[in-house]
C-alpha cells in the first residue's frame, strides 16, 4: 500500500512571512535613532555644530545609518583626520575662545584675554582644546598653562596640535549631542 503524501506537502513557491512591527534596535540610543533618521540637511546641521567643516559633516552624515554610537564615533574621528588645509582652516575659523566661567577673578578674565589674543595673532585661529577629564575648577588653569605651552609651538607643529585637539573636542561635543539625543526629524510636507 501506498500513502498519498502530497495531501502533507507544502504549495510551491515561497511561504509568506506574517509582517511584523517596527521596532527599536536593542541597545541603539535614541540620540543615534534620530540621527541616523534625520534628513542629510538636518543630519549635517547637528554635525556642524561639532566641528564646523561643511566636508567632514558631509562625510560623516553620508555613512548612515551607524549600529552604535561607537561607530559613528569612529567614523567621525576618522573623518577628521582626513581634512585637508582647507577644511582645517574652515574648522578652525568656525572656533571661538570659550570665556571664563563667570567667577572667574577679574585678573584670571584678564589674563585669559590677552592668552587669547596672543595666540590667535601668532597662528590665525581660535586656541582649542579639549577639556575632557579637567574637572570644573581647574579648567581655567589647563587653558592659560596649554596656551602659554602652545604659544612656542612652530606654526606647522601647532597645526597638527590643533588639529588632535580638535577631533577630540569634536568626539567629545557629539557624544554629548548624541547622549541628549537630537532633536526628532520634522515630517515631511
Amino acid at each position: 500500500m501506498t500513502s498519498d503524501t502530497r495531501a502533507h506537502a507544502r504549495p510551491p513557491g515561497p511561504a509568506a512571512a506574517p509582517a511584523l512591527p517596527a521596532q527599536k534596535p536593542p541597545g541603539v540610543p535614541p540620540g543615534l535613532l534620530r540621527f541616523n533618521a534625520a534628513s542629510p540637511a538636518e543630519a549635517e546641521e547637528l554635525l556642524l555644530a561639532c566641528c564646523r567643516s561643511r566636508r567632514w559633516a558631509a562625510r560623516v552624515a553620508s555613512h548612515r545609518p551607524y549600529p552604535t554610537t561607537d561607530a559613528l564615533l569612529a567614523a567621525a574621528e576618522e573623518a577628521g583626520y582626513d581634512l585637508t588645509g582647507a577644511d582645517l582652516d574652515e574648522a578652525l575659523a568656525g572656533e571661538s575662545a570659550a570665556p571664563p566661567h563667570p567667577d572667574a577673578p577679574p585678573a584670571a578674565r584678564t589674563a585669559l584675554s590677552a592668552a587669547h589674543a596672543a595666540y590667535e595673532s601668532g597662528f590665525g585661529h581660535a586656541f582649542v582644546i579639549s577639556l575632557d577629564g579637567v574637572r570644573p575648577g581647574e579648567r581655567l588653569n589647563a587653558v592659560l598653562a596649554g596656551i602659554r605651552s602652545r604659544l612656542g609651538n612652530e606654526p606647522d607643529e601647532e597645526r597638527a596640535v590643533a588639529a588632535d585637539e580638535l577631533r577630540r573636542l569634536t568626539r567629545s561635543r557629539l557624544a554629548r549631542t548624541l547622549a541628549r539625543g537630537p532633536a526628532a526629524p520634522r515630517p515631511e510636507q
